[in-house]
């Protein structure tokens, strides 16, 4: 029995470490490509003979295109698609947990048959809306398809909450408070780690977004990061490599510091705010 168990556990070892290769290896080729002098997607080693900064700084200096304010433009509808998708998905998804009105099933139900559907099925119909409304080639437009569209997967959210006893709903109503401070005082602590998924995957989907953002802003100036990394790798017919390299590299850097920041609050315990004071 021993002699099986260690099989098992080496056995467990090698395929952890292998899918550690698997999922590193593509990137630190990226990222040593990004230092690699020349253009070229080719190379015999992965550890290049020369290293070179070259392709960072041509990103922000090259007069073609203009990555710099690619990058603003695309944190800037990340982060305000995650302030206001977790906002929206977290009131919605509490009220359809915690609240019992009528046409609650036929909005749930209406809801899940909505998100089977592909995303990129509705989007003649809003740029049709966006056309409508003249808000075609803006910012406010992704952040508005975004932050909506997030409702539609927030069934996650709603899940969670119908794990929280409602003891500690009535316990507090007992004590007077009101619907607002039971959602402020104990769903909100509860709900820390939740809310850091939301946070993460909404900001990771408008991040690297590229369909709809292609579709919707027509203007270099407001072109997203996934919009102009694909034309500049569109433009150079795949020649300048290295250069696409050094901007995914720079890509990853806020998803990566959100995630540092934010994972903290994925492991804190699902009952951290559910001490009475």
């Amino acid at each position: 029995m021993r002699t099986r168990s260690t099989i098992f556990l080496v056995l467990k070892y090698v395929l952890l470490v292998a899918i550690a290769i698997t999922a590193i290896y593509p990137a630190l080729w990226i990222f040593l490509s990004s230092l690699r002098p020349g253009t070229s997607l080719y190379s015999e080693t992965l550890i290049p003979d020369a290293f070179t900064l070259a392709h960072y700084k041509e990103l922000f200096n090259n007069p073609s295109f203009q990555y710099g304010r690619w990058y603003l433009n695309t944190l800037k509808i990340a982060t305000l698609t995650m302030i206001f998708s977790t906002i929206l998905i977290t009131l919605s998804m509490y009220a359809l947990s915690r609240f019992r009105f009528r046409g609650r099933k036929n909005m749930l139900t209406t809801m899940l048959v909505l998100g089977m559907f592909p995303g990129f099925m509705s989007m003649i119909a809003i740029f049709i809306f966006l056309l409508q409304l003249n808000l075609l080639d803006t910012h406010a437009a992704l952040i508005l398809v975004y932050s909506a569209g997030s409702v539609l997967g927030g069934f996650v959210v709603k899940g969670f909450y119908d794990t929280i006893p409602r003891s500690l709903d009535e316990a507090a109503r007992i004590d007077g408070a009101t619907h607002l401070q039971v959602f402020m005082k104990i769903m909100l602590p509860l709900s820390k780690p939740m809310l850091t998924y939301v946070a993460l995957t909404t900001f990771t989907g408008a991040w690297v977004d590229f369909i709809f953002a292609r579709l919707v802003l027509r203007t270099k100036e407001n072109w997203t990061l996934a919009v102009g990394m694909w034309d500049l790798v569109n433009s150079y017919q795949n020649s300048n490599f290295t250069l696409f390299a050094a901007g995914a590299v720079l890509i990853a850097v806020p998803i990566t510091l959100l995630f540092f920041f934010l994972q903290r609050f994925l492991v804190q315990g699902m009952m951290s705010g559910a001490s009475k004071g």
